[in-house]
């Protein structure tokens, strides 16, 4: 792990975007909270592709927006992933509603569109903020192609002291 955070990260395309989630996988262990940020079709979802196949989890990791939730158990004997999209979630009260809290010790919560709902779940959290580079003028149909700028922060004592 970066012995700071927060850490900037340039990244070229999707391959380079699911790698990053590799790297930050490797992060992280159970009972942790990730919250993904950043404007639609950022790279989100590409970036928990990579968090998953660096976890070991059984996929396919696709955007969970109609679904809100899915749960993703591991294929190594590691914590499980439960991929969240808080996208069309009404507020605080309704991701609460989740109950999500009641199988976090067991798995590692991605939060999609978590911002302004994740910190009900937990203090302790790790922010990776995708911006888009302001030179790119085209993407390609799904969103996943080109230049990203994105930031990996950690926010409570777990990122903190664990540096």
């Amino acid at each position: 792990m970066s012995d700071r955070l927060p850490v900037d990260f340039t990244v070229d395309d999707a391959d380079a975007m699911r790698a990053l989630g590799v790297t930050v996988a490797t992060w992280v262990r159970a009972g942790d909270v990730v919250v993904l940020s950043g404007p639609l079709g950022a790279g989100k979802t590409t970036w928990a592709q990579g968090f998953a196949e660096g976890l070991g989890v059984r996929g396919p990791i696709t955007s969970p927006t109609f679904v809100i939730a899915r749960s993703h158990p591991s294929l190594v004997e590691g914590p499980a992933l439960v991929h969240v999209d808080a996208y069309r979630l009404s507020g605080a009260l309704e991701f609460d509603d989740l109950g999500l809290d009641a199988d976090l010790d067991r798995s590692v919560v991605v939060v999609e569109w978590g911002d302004d709902v994740a910190d009900t779940l937990s203090d302790d959290r790790l922010v990776v903020h995708i911006e888009r580079s302001e030179t790119l003028e085209t993407l390609s149909a799904d969103g996943a192609d080109g230049p990203r700028r994105v930031r990996v922060a950690g926010y409570g004592t777990r990122w903190t002291e664990s540096l």
